[in-house]
């Protein structure tokens, strides 16, 4: 999951992403499959969030350029005028970017389902965009774990985490108890719901704003070190109305609860084998 090390994770993102989820659904058309599909999608999909410019309106920025976050200037500008501009909260209907090779596997993975869905009949694809999810059991150590982790991680080897950029980026942290709901709706519903739905809670809260909440008492303070990477986006957090109106579905955990309890929760110490390493 996430953005990883660098490019030279493709192989692995197409192989367990695409080429996996392509298996699976060969397996389900082989078998007559013609139920309910979830897919456990991201919202990388969006890529950079919804933005809007005072004087154009919505617009979508462009890829960002190694010489503004060289200069620190992380904040994507307005592609026509050049201002700085306003982030919105997303819906499920926004453009779709993905930036990043996970985030591109992840709208293919949708596109696949999707596909399914339409050439069976009865089938139906529900595509869950999970945002940043957090909880117990995530993996540590590991720079394919989720931010909270590697946060959780540097504090527990009595180091401070290292806050990319200047910390400002928004995100929506959901509990992975919330997620958990979120699936069990969708397969449970008298009701099945299709498309795209966004797991989140609507509250976004910056990257520093989660290191500071996971601090313990007397460890040191997160350290904000200005770098960055270039596959990754400034905003994205999500509108949680669709998914409350068709699902059922809102978050209970709320942010300094959730933090609260991952600060001491257990962590897995191993992504575990990959599957061509299993005798």
């Amino acid at each position: 999951m996430g953005l990883g090390v660098d490019f030279a994770d493709v192989g692995d993102y197409i192989g367990r992403n695409d080429v996996g989820t392509g298996s699976l659904l060969l397996g389900l058309h082989d078998a007559g499959f013609a139920g309910r599909i979830v897919l456990a999608s991201s919202m990388a999909v969006y890529g950079e969030g919804r933005y809007r410019c005072v004087e154009h309106g919505l617009v979508r920025p462009a890829p960002r350029r190694i010489v503004d976050l060289d200069a620190g200037r992380y904040e994507p500008p307005c592609p026509a005028c050049g201002r700085q501009l306003d982030a919105e909260a997303v819906p499920e209907d926004h453009w779709l970017d993905p930036r990043n090779v996970y985030a591109t596997t992840k709208l293919s993975q949708e596109g696949l389902c999707a596909a399914y869905a339409r050439e069976h009949a009865g089938c139906t694809a529900t595509l869950l965009r999970y945002h940043n999810v957090y909880g117990p059991r995530m993996p540590r150590d590991t720079p394919y774990a989720g931010v909270a982790s590697l946060f959780r991680s540097a504090y527990e080897r009595g180091e401070a985490p290292r806050v990319y950029e200047d910390g400002g980026q928004r995100r929506d942290f959901v509990h992975v108890a919330d997620v958990a709901h979120a699936n069990v709706l969708t397969l449970t519903n008298e009701e099945p719901a299709t498309g795209a739905f966004n797991v989140c809670t609507g509250s976004p809260r910056t990257i520093l704003d989660m290191a500071t909440a996971l601090q313990p008492d007397g460890a040191p303070a997160p350290q904000v070190v200005g770098t960055y990477r270039l596959g990754d986006v400034r905003h994205v957090f999500a509108s949680a109305t669709r998914a409350r109106e068709e699902l059922g579905f809102f978050a209970t955990i709320g942010f300094e609860d959730g933090m609260r309890e991952f600060a001491t929760a257990s962590l897995r110490t191993a992504i575990g084998p990959r599957p061509d390493q299993l005798a």
